[in-house]
């Protein structure tokens, strides 16, 4: 139309790339796929060129995939994730990266649930492990960090402040048989000076 591609059709670059869908004035615009080279896929909806709206999209051996909202090409919105070893997350994205609330589940069993921010656990969650331990609270750049309580498998739990996966500051341990310690944790340490009491 008027000397644009504008319609329905098919455009193959000479690097091998193909598209094949929707265009308007001269731009990939509706729904389409794109099929690269390599072997990534994209199917879904595009706008003034790039992938915006629904679609999903494969790497170059389908080992991994994301089905959800795209914005200006990139991951943008909410979607599931599935990696290649079984993997998965679902939830927000945000310029390409987990951003906002989501759940990861991991191959091996362990599951995080929570907020996240430019791809990390980063605010609010809970995370259990397969093994029965589970930790409710505040996480940093992907590692506990800030007030929250770890319950170990066997039923011990802490409560307090965590830096860098470890317990560090002044907190709560109650053991599965009921004895209580209160005092300070330094990297993980339990430093002398505490307080033991049965209940």
């Amino acid at each position: 139309k008027n000397d644009e591609m504008h319609g329905n059709g098919t455009y193959t670059w000479a690097n091998g790339n193909k598209y094949v869908g929707e265009w308007k004035n001269g731009n990939k615009d509706g729904y389409g796929t794109n099929a690269y080279a390599d072997g990534e896929t994209y199917v879904g909806e595009f706008k003034n060129g790039k992938q915006d709206g629904n679609g999903t999209w494969t790497d170059v051996d389908g080992g991994e995939k994301y089905v959800g909202e795209f914005k200006n090409d990139e991951m943008h919105g909410n979607g599931t994730y599935t990696w290649a070893n079984g993997s998965k997350y679902v939830g927000e994205f945000k310029n390409d990266e987990e951003d906002g609330n989501g759940t990861y589940t991991e191959a091996n069993g362990d599951k995080y649930i929570g907020e996240y921010k430019n791809g990390k656990m980063h605010g609010n969650g809970t995370y259990t492990w397969a093994d029965g331990g589970k930790y409710v609270g505040e996480f940093k750049n992907d590692n506990q960090d800030g007030i929250g309580t770890y319950t170990e498998a066997n039923g011990d739990k802490y409560v307090g402040p965590h830096k860098d996966d470890k317990k560090h500051g002044y907190g709560t341990f109650t053991y599965a048989d009921g004895r209580i310690e209160t005092g300070e944790w330094v990297n993980g340490v339990k430093q002398k000076t505490t307080h033991e009491q049965k209940i």
